[in-house]
């Protein structure tokens, strides 16, 4: 009789690179051995007189046909399994024997039993336990094996990072706790499983497909919004966040995901594109799939799907709120998971865009992806599964834009290089960033560029029966992007045909602080033997990060005269008093000029995106991290602007540095103590909200030593 079961759980998480979730449950990765121990309390195991027979079993249905069930002998008795049962080691009293799940079992909750048949004809059964089962990217045969040890460190272990923000010119570094590895998120990752629609509907196909890392990537995809389910968060673009939570205030997925396991899975309020993403990445990472966290600037938003996006423009500059629901998102963030794509043909493996946050349908729910980045995407196969349209039209679309006057719409310019720039991820185990736009497109305005779009709007074309796109299949001729400064995105002047007689453009003058007055010059340049004569309507309004415009706040007319060749400076300031009660939480600031020559129909449109710059939180960490031990925290911020903030909460985190979230009213500078449960490199992800602001960042990275 098996009187203890030992399944090694120590020894075994730490062989699977799994001791970080627990050391007292096992969790293992698929086609990887490991160990446990029966124990008898009358004899032990007689090799040759006695059968062991195990089964394993997932789901609320296990079914031998569909693999969520396996019956494997340890004396490869009664048939072939994948499964493998092998004995490492038999005494008296006990035995040791090795598992090991072959590398495309469905992963999640297992249950181990046995069935003893003795010499004498006596059968007995027993439960021996529970176990988890994870992908293996350490595993040759599993369809998400990584061969390079310092991408599976940082794409499953490590358990922070940053999603970059901003603008492709002011792209800023903010700290994300993703915390894979945190006091139950692997339950509350496997619960999110069981919540989704498909195992609601079909509970036993759902887990019998739980082997592929492409459907069980588009499962977490579809459960990290709520758009078709009881996912994880709200998507919230309002500006009005008075039932939930800021998007900008969240610094990590641990308190997003135990919030939404302690309401009964209700909707956490709320989430904006980086917070789907980072929390995607949290239980990619917790489930074994490699993971990272991807930001595009400039990102396209097709709605229609020609791979055109369609800009808006009114007689006075201002940009019009979408006809079509086209934009242009100052950034927007997805995930590359890393996984074999068995079901396309060879060759297209590797990392794949999956994007949660809640855009198009895909199969009548809500996720994107996977779609294959190095090939299908820079290739142009906007054919292929899942969703690589879509994901071609946000790096690669053409950006239209058109003056709305009279009921008529005018064609102001059509630019080829405006969208999609600075792709960008964490470097591997470092706290650089890494530019992969070169996987996704090639060079803007090179030849390759412009014959691949080409081939995706014709692959568009024959797969539509609707008639001809909105876009004629010419090869534009590209602008290369303006650099003008750090802190600023332009859109140069274009007019229909590339026929530029006069151009207009914006310059900063000086950083764009929060608090203070914006001081630019619009630059006109007279590039024609003719005089030139010009009106040019200027118009400043806010922004979300979406490409949605808020009410214009500022406007002026400008009346200049250019001689030919000639070039002029006309100055513009915007006071903060003009701004202050007008900014989005996102601080962005969209100036415009469109311009009209006298007794000539040619509009000049100018565009230039802001992002207001203010100071961050400095951590200061007084003394040695040692596990187990006090240690002291300093945070430090200065007020920006020169009148009072009020409502300050500081919220800080930090996988193995803080047991929970911590929310505390601040006085600057604050102190504070917490004790180390984890050793190793960590971070301290800091965020201050105010009365006038929410997303104040900052970070410390620590090294945790394990002490004595």
């Amino acid at each position: 009789l098996v009187a203890l079961t030992d399944l090694q759980s120590f020894r075994n998480n730490r062989k699977h690179h799994t001791e970080e979730i627990s050391v007292d449950r096992l969790v293992v990765r698929r086609g990887q051995a490991f160990a446990i121990v029966l124990y008898f309390s009358t004899r032990g195991f007689q090799p040759g007189l006695d059968d062991i027979v195990f089964v394993a079993e997932t789901g609320p249905l296990p079914d031998l046909a569909k693999g969520t069930r396996a019956v494997f002998s340890l004396m490869n008795k009664g048939g072939p399994s994948p499964w493998i049962a092998s004995l490492e080691s038999n005494s008296a009293t006990s035995l040791e024997v090795s598992l090991c799940a072959p590398p495309i079992a469905a992963v999640g909750r297992y249950l181990l039993k046995i069935r003893i048949d003795s010499f004498q004809g006596s059968v007995t059964a027993y439960q021996l336990g529970e176990f988890i089962l994870l992908f293996n990217p350490w595993c040759p045969g599993d369809a998400v094996y990584m061969d390079s040890e310092p991408q599976r460190q940082e794409y499953i272990v490590n358990d922070y990072g940053f999603i970059y923000q901003g603008n492709k010119n002011w792209i800023r570094p903010c700290p994300w706790n993703y915390g894979q590895f945190e006091e139950n998120i692997i339950d509350i990752c496997l619960e999110l499983l069981e919540k989704s629609l498909n195992f609601q509907v079909d509970p036993s196909t759902d887990c019998a497909l739980r082997g592929s890392p492409v459907y069980i990537s588009r499962v977490v995809c579809a459960m990290i919004n709520s758009n078709d389910d009881n996912g994880v968060l709200n998507g919230n673009w309002s500006e009005n966040y008075t039932d939930g939570l800021n998007p900008a205030e969240w610094t990590g997925s641990v308190a997003i995901l135990k919030q939404w396991h302690a309401t009964g899975c209700q909707p956490v309020r709320y989430g904006q594109c980086w917070v789907f993403a980072a929390v995607m990445c949290t239980v990619m990472r917790c489930l074994g799939i490699p993971t990272r966290v991807i930001t595009n600037f400039d990102s396209g938003h097709d709605t229609d799907g020609n791979l055109i996006i369609d800009e808006y423009y009114d007689s006075t500059g201002r940009i019009l709120e979408n006809m079509k629901k086209d934009t242009v998102w100052n950034f927007h963030v997805w995930n590359e998971c890393w996984m074999a794509r068995k079901d396309l043909p060879p060759g297209y493996g590797g990392w794949q865009v999956l994007d949660a946050t809640p855009q198009e349908t895909s199969n009548e729910v809500a996720p994107a992806g996977p779609a294959p980045v190095p090939v299908a995407i820079k290739e142009g196969e906007v054919d292929l599964n899942y969703d690589t349209r879509f994901a071609f039209s946000m790096v690669n679309a053409d950006c239209m834009s058109w003056l709305v006057s009279g009921g008529k719409e005018e064609k102001l310019h059509q630019d080829t290089a405006t969208v999609g720039n600075f792709i960008s991820t964490k470097s591997i185990q470092s706290d650089e960033r890494d530019d992969v736009t070169e996987n996704y497109k090639y060079e803007e305005g090179s030849l390759q560029e412009r014959q691949v779009f080409l081939k995706a709007l014709q692959k568009l074309k024959a797969g539509r029966s609707e008639g001809p796109h909105r876009a004629d299949l010419r090869p534009f001729r590209s602008m290369p992007p303006q650099q003008d400064g750090p802190w600023s995105l332009d859109a140069p002047s274009r007019q229909p045909n590339d026929i530029v007689q006069v151009s207009l453009k914006f310059e900063l003058l000086d950083l764009p602080n929060m608090g203070q007055d914006i001081n630019f010059v619009l630059l006109a340049h007279n590039m024609s033997p003719q005089f030139k004569e010009l009106k040019v309507n200027l118009s400043a309004q806010s922004l979300l990060h979406d490409g949605s415009p808020l009410s214009p706040f500022w406007q002026d007319i400008a009346f200049i005269t250019l001689y030919p060749e000639e070039e002029k400076i006309y100055p513009c300031k915007i006071l903060y008093s003009q701004y202050s009660q007008y900014l989005s939480w996102d601080k962005l600031i969209r100036i415009s000029a469109l311009g009209e020559e006298k007794s000539s129909p040619e509009k000049i449109l100018a565009v230039k995106i802001i992002t207001l710059t203010y100071p961050g939180i400095t951590i200061n960490v007084l003394g040695a991290a040692i596990v187990n031990q006090p240690l002291t925290i300093q945070v430090i911020f200065s007020n920006p602007l020169s009148e009072p903030v009020e409502d300050c909460v500081l919220t800080l985190e930090g996988s193995g540095l803080f047991k929970k979230q911590q929310r505390i009213l601040l006085a600057s500078p604050f102190i504070l103590q917490t004790v180390p449960f984890k050793s190793g490199p960590r971070q301290i992800q800091a965020n201050l909200r105010s009365n006038k602001f929410k997303d104040i960042k900052g970070y410390r990275n620590v090294y945790v030593d394990f002490g004595l």
